[in-house]
C-alpha cells in the first residue's frame, strides 16, 4: 500500500475553493462586498505569483468566522459545497482516486485552503485523511487564528512528516499530485511527482526535472 497524496485546488477540483467561498461570501452579503473581493482577489494574484504571506491571508480568510455563531457558518458552507463546490469537482479525478483507492491505497489531501472550508471535501471525494491549516476553535467559537504550521509551501512538507509520526505510513513509494509551483518542496521529496494541469512554472521544473505531467480536466 503507498501513500499517494494530492493537492486541492485546481488539482482534484476545477478551480481554486478558498477564492470560491470568497466569493460566496460576497454574493450572499456576508462581509463588506466590494473591500473583500478586492483583497481576495489581491492575495488570490499573490499566491499565483508565489509571494503569498500566508499568515496574513489567513489572518484575512478566517476572520469572517469570527463573526457568525458556529451553526451559522456551518450551514453557509452546506450550502456552498451544494451551490458552488458540487460544480469544480472533476469525473477524470474521481476516476484517478478510484484507481488509487482499488490499488489499496490510502489516499490524503494536503492543501493551503484552511480545515473550514475544505473538511467537507475528504468525505465528498471519499480520501482517507486531510492536511489543511486549523482554525482555533474556542468555547463553540472560531478566534480568527489559525493552530499550528499552516500547510503551504515548506510548511507542507512540515505538516506531512508530523502527520508520518503520528500514523503508520511511510514515503516509500509514495505519490503526489499538483498544478502549483508552490508546492515543489513536497513534490521533490516524494518518489512519483505528478503535475497535474500544472502552472508555467511548475511546467518548466517538471520538464527539466522529468516529471510526469498530465491533465484531469474534462
Amino acid at each position: 500500500m503507498a501513500l499517494a497524496i494530492f493537492d486541492l485546488d485546481n488539482t482534484l477540483i476545477h478551480g481554486d475553493s478558498d477564492h470560491a467561498w470568497g466569493e460566496f461570501l460576497v454574493q450572499n452579503n456576508l462581509v463588506d462586498g466590494d473591500l473583500y473581493r478586492s483583497k481576495n482577489d489581491e492575495f488570490y494574484r499573490q499566491y499565483v505569483d508565489g509571494t503569498l504571506d500566508i499568515h496574513e491571508y489567513l489572518e484575512f480568510s478566517l476572520s469572517v468566522l469570527t463573526q457568525y455563531s458556529y451553526d451559522e457558518i456551518t450551514q453557509w458552507r452546506k450550502r456552498f459545497y451544494e451551490q458552488i463546490f458540487s460544480k469544480m469537482m472533476q469525473p477524470k479525478a474521481a476516476e484517478l482516486l478510484k484507481r488509487h483507492r482499488d490499488n489499496g491505497d490510502y489516499l490524503l489531501i494536503i492543501t493551503a485552503t484552511n480545515l473550514f472550508v475544505t473538511e467537507p471535501a475528504k468525505t465528498l471525494l471519499e480520501v482517507d485523511d486531510i492536511i489543511a491549516p486549523t482554525p482555533e476553535f474556542v468555547d463553540n467559537q472560531y478566534t480568527g487564528k489559525v493552530t499550528g504550521t499552516p500547510s503551504f509551501q515548506h510548511g507542507k512538507v512540515i505538516r506531512l512528516n508530523e502527520w508520518l509520526e503520528d500514523n503508520n505510513h511511510s514515503l516509500e513509494n509514495s505519490f503526489f499530485y499538483s498544478d502549483s509551483h508552490n508546492d515543489l518542496p513536497l513534490l521533490e521529496l516524494v518518489d512519483n511527482p505528478i503535475v497535474v494541469d500544472g502552472d508555467h512554472h511548475l511546467l518548466k521544473a517538471a520538464e527539466q526535472r522529468g516529471w510526469q505531467s498530465i491533465s484531469l480536466r474534462d
